[in-house]
Parts: structure tokens; sequence; C-alpha cells
């Protein structure tokens, strides 16, 4: 009795192992199965269908998350992001011509960065890099210079196209700005203070879709804690892949402020370059021909000559009724306290709409009836 209750025990404890070691593998490989379904799913770019938790049997959102970050080839270090992207990104310098007073003519040079998109010769930068430029260069990492022409621009995106005479010119790779995620790597490339092209600085991305208010027009832009200086605009912000996410346009600056950059998201862009590259313009913007400046107190009003606070006209370029010196009062009997008023409620109305402007002008009160028009640049 004692002998087959000890050979029982014995079966008993080796059916025991074997089953945990059964299962233990089974786990081991349901996990790897699992993991493997995550890291292997397919790519996921813009032109391939979209991954969904049906055809992956995952139901958790943080999962897919993963799985969207992990259909890329490896994360790239810093070195190889910039050797893919270097000669992609270009150096521009402008030349202006001005005329003031008693000077006569004079020019100014401008310097920015621009990226390639296209291997024949098509290149974005900032609307603010190249506006009012009499004459566009391009010089290339290699060294060898170009005199570029003006393919279109948009002011509210500040973003524009140039291009130059040349073929088979290495591009970036577009990416999607609407796949990052607050605190993974950024890589911008451009040519700070204009005269460093070909300058790599790192950070990460710090905030997605910033409003930010730069020359009165309102912008979503990505933020990054990548070093940008005077120059960097209109260069490439890359992710850890190697890829266009955002095109450097602008820094916070002042005592002690470091680290703050932003940048246009390229899904923004690609719409925007498609347009200028097709059109040379965006369709669908609306032109007033106005510049507007805000003045707020009484010593930048003493500095522009002018007895109250408001929304002036600094320049009117259409014949619509409008002079330098204007102060608008309201648009459409809405009372206007900043530019950003004023491109509010134009954006709102669209082309072909007659808009009510009451403005003063020489102490009088005037009503100006304007027909809003298509922006061509």
């Amino acid at each position: 009795m004692g002998d087959r209750t000890g050979k029982g025990m014995a079966a008993f404890m080796t059916a025991t192992v074997l089953l945990s070691g059964l299962f233990g593998y089974g786990g081991t490989y349901l996990a790897n199965r699992l993991h493997d379904q995550v890291m292997v799913a397919p790519s996921k770019h813009e032109d391939d269908n979209a991954l969904t938790a049906s055809e992956n049997n995952i139901d958790s959102p943080f999962t897919l998350q993963l799985s969207t970050k992990a259909v890329h080839d490896k994360a790239l270090t810093i070195p190889e992001i910039a050797a893919m992207n270097g000669d992609s990104v270009v150096e521009i310098t402008t030349e202006t011509v001005t005329t003031g007073g008693r000077m006569g003519q004079f020019v100014s040079e401008g310097a920015g960065s621009g990226v390639i998109i296209r291997s024949n010769g098509y290149i974005v930068t900032n609307n603010h890099v190249i506006s009012g430029a009499n004459k566009i260069t391009v010089r290339l990492k290699s060294g060898e210079t170009y005199d570029a022409s003006l393919v279109g621009r948009d002011v509210k995106t500040d973003l524009a196209v140039i291009k130059i005479n040349e073929t088979d010119l290495p591009t970036a790779i577009m990416g999607s700005s609407s796949q990052l995620v607050v605190g993974e790597l950024a890589v911008a490339i451009g040519n700070p203070l204009g005269q460093l092209g070909g300058t790599v600085t790192e950070g990460i991305i710090s905030a997605l879709d910033r409003d930010i208010v730069i020359d009165g027009e309102s912008m979503k832009l990505l933020q990054t804690s990548a070093a940008i200086n005077p120059g960097n605009s209109g260069g490439g912000l890359f992710n850890q892949y190697g890829e266009l996410i955002g095109i450097v346009n602008a820094k916070s600056s002042g005592s002690g402020i470091e680290g703050l950059g932003f940048a246009i998201p390229i899904d923004t862009a690609k719409v925007v370059i498609d347009q200028i590259i097709s059109y040379g313009y965006v369709q669908g913007r609306v032109d007033l021909g106005l510049t507007l400046i805000d003045i707020n107190d009484s010593r930048t009003a003493l500095m522009y000559r002018v007895s109250k606070t408001g929304v002036y006209v600094l320049k009117a370029e259409k014949n619509n009724g409008f002079k330098s010196g204007d102060r608008i009062i309201s648009v459409n009997d809405t009372a206007i306290t900043s530019s950003r008023d004023v491109k509010d409620i134009i954006d709102s109305l669209g082309m072909g709409k007659t808009v009510k402007f009451t403005i003063e002008r020489n102490r009088q009160t005037l009503v100006l009836n304007v027909t809003l028009e298509q922006a061509t640049h």
C-alpha cells in the first residue's frame, strides 16, 4: 500500500512539473506572439491602409499607439539622421532693394534655410525669408550656388516655394506630424545666423498644436527644444526615423529664454506646398491688400504720429478705398480691438462677400464697403 502510494505521489509530481513547463512555455510563446504582432505590424504611412484594432486583435489604445510608432524602420542615431538629410537642406540668401528718402536706393541682405522637396529643384522655405526679395540665391551643401525663382508664397502659413534649375537633387522624406507624441526626438538642420549652413541641433517635441501669432497671423505650430536661431527659418525638423515633420519658422526670444523653437507641421505644409506648385498660390485665401498694425500704447502711438491706440492701416496695396493711416473701428458693425479680429472676421466670410468697414481718417468717421478678392500670394 505504501509502495503504491509512493508511486502515485511520484507520478503526480512528475505530471505537475510537466504541466507547469508546458503552460510556462505556452505563456512565453503567447506573449512573444503578441509582442511580434505589435512590433512587426504593417507600415502605416499615409498611402498605406490604416492599421485597425480588429485586424490585429488588439483592443488596447495604448498598444495601438505603440504599433503605429513601431511600424517604421528602427530609430536612427542623430549622426544617421544628419547624414540622411544634410544634403537636402540648403542655405538661402536674399537681396532686397529699398528706396529710403535721402539715402536713395540701398540693398539689404537676408538669410535663411530651405528644404529640397522635389528632385527637379523645388525647395520649401518660409515666406518671411524671401518676402520682398529682388534676388534669391540657394547654396547646396556641396557648395554649388544657384539663382532661384519664386514659385509662390502663402502669408497665412508663412510658407513659400522657390525653384532652382537643377535635377537629380537629394530630397527630404516626408513624414506625418499627426503621429508625433510629446517627448520624442526632434532634430533641426539649418543655417543659423546665415553663416553656419548644415548646423544640426537636437531636442524633443515639447508640445503639439501651439497657438502662436506671428506677424498678425495665428498659427498652430509644433514646439521643440532643439536650438533654433535666426537663419534656421525655413529649415527642416526631422523625427527619429529621419522623416521631415516640420518646417522651422520661429523662435521665442528675450532675456533668459532658451529652448523655445517652433515649426510648421508637415501635414499643414504638404497641402500648401502642393497648391503653390500647382497654382502659384493657395486657392480660397482672401486678400484685403492691407498691412495692419496694432498700436496699444501711447509710446507706440507717438512713434507712428497718431493720437489714439487701435488697429491702423500701415500699407494699402489695393485700390479699395483704404489709405495708410486709417484706423479701423469696426468690421460689419463688430468692434475691432486687434488686427487678429479683422483677420478672423474676413477669414470666416470668404471670397465674393461685401464687407462694411467703419474707419477713422483725419478725425472723420467713414464707411467703406469692400468686396473680398482671391489672394494670389
